[in-house]
């Protein structure tokens, strides 16, 4: 039964019927199908890499904010009021464009950055040399963190726990537990009310 169906499709093929069906539907609706396919594919590439061209753009951008408040910390003493309000806002602008990039460790390049540029406005007493050294530590960080965003993370990352740990003090953590002890006494305190 299926080789019966079989020769008649390919008799009905051979037939002059069959082949004008074919030459003039079949053959033009593969050929319009392959070549959408072919449009489609083609604007789909077109499209991922203008995306990745504006998401390089916009991590190029605020990158760039972002070392250039560092680079007005590491003169903040000599800087006037006025000027010291304007770049505080940049520099709070630049950190939240940095937090928004969907990027991998974004948060961390933000608060990474946001270190060094307080360290830059402690020592900028006369454009020291650690607030030189640290402008410099802040613009290859980031421009690294850039190009190669998890091997950066990675250095972010420990540094930051770095100098968490750098400003750790023994009172703070005392203090922690007794906010903790007294919260839990609320806490008591307010279910035994309950009942």
């Amino acid at each position: 039964m299926v080789l019966e169906w079989w020769n008649d499709i390919v008799q009905w093929f051979a037939s002059t019927q069959g082949r004008a069906i074919t030459t003039s539907v079949i053959l033009p609706f593969v050929a319009i199908l392959a070549a959408g396919l072919f449009a489609g594919l083609i604007t789909r590439g077109a499209l991922k890499r203008f995306v990745a061209h504006q998401d390089r753009e916009a991590k190029a951008s605020a990158v760039a904010a972002l070392i250039a408040s560092g680079r007005k910390a590491a003169v903040w003493n000599s800087l006037s009021a006025q000027e010291k309000s304007h770049i505080e806002h940049q520099t709070s602008e630049a950190e939240v464009r940095i937090r928004l990039l969907p990027v991998s460790g974004s948060t961390l390049a933000a608060d990474w950055a946001a270190h060094h540029i307080a360290s830059m406005k402690r020592n900028s007493v006369a454009y020291s040399f650690q607030a030189e050294q640290s402008l410099a530590e802040m613009q290859d960080g980031l421009v690294e963190w850039q190009f190669k965003p998890s091997r950066a993370k990675k250095l972010f990352s420990q540094d930051l726990a770095a100098w968490k740990y750098e400003t750790a003090k023994p009172e703070d953590e005392l203090i922690d537990k007794q906010n903790a002890w007294a919260a839990q006494q609320e806490t008591a305190v307010f279910e035994t009310s309950k009942v």
